[in-house]
């Protein structure tokens, strides 16, 4: 049998399943692998993503967005680069999805902060920098 000027013989052929039977069970160690190493993580249900601001430097309204799997209390704060409580800016029942905080970063001198979502078993923070006109 040719094929585009090359001759396939039957070592050929077994060349290339044998190729094809070792990248597939290569394939599914590695997938097994993968699942091994994942049974220790944490369940997503039970935790609450914090996303970064699109805005950097924030300035004027800030959406703070965040997605939950279940419907939980969330509380979200302010901290100074020490690590010291500036302000909350909300604390309130969030909805299963994508959720928004809005906040007016007027009310905040211009300087690094921190912004930290908490719930009754997480907390998580992300960096941001102030830089109002």
């Amino acid at each position: 049998m040719i094929l585009s000027g090359f001759a396939f013989n039957g070592t050929t052929v077994i060349y290339i399943l044998c190729i094809t039977l070792i990248m597939l069970i290569l394939y599914i160690g590695y997938r097994q692998l993968l699942r091994y190493f994942a049974k220790g993580m944490p369940s997503k249900e039970n935790y609450a993503v914090l996303y970064n601001l699109e805005i950097s430097p924030a300035a004027g309204e800030l959406e703070f967005y965040f997605t939950s799997e279940t419907e939980r209390l969330v509380t979200l704060n302010v901290l100074n680069e020490n690590m010291e409580h500036v302000l909350e800016i909300s604390s309130q029942m969030c909805h299963k999805g994508g959720n928004i905080i809005r906040y007016d970063s007027a009310q905040l001198k211009n300087g690094n902060y921190f912004y930290c979502l908490q719930t009754d078993n997480q907390k998580t923070m992300k960096k941001m920098r102030v830089a109002n006109a």
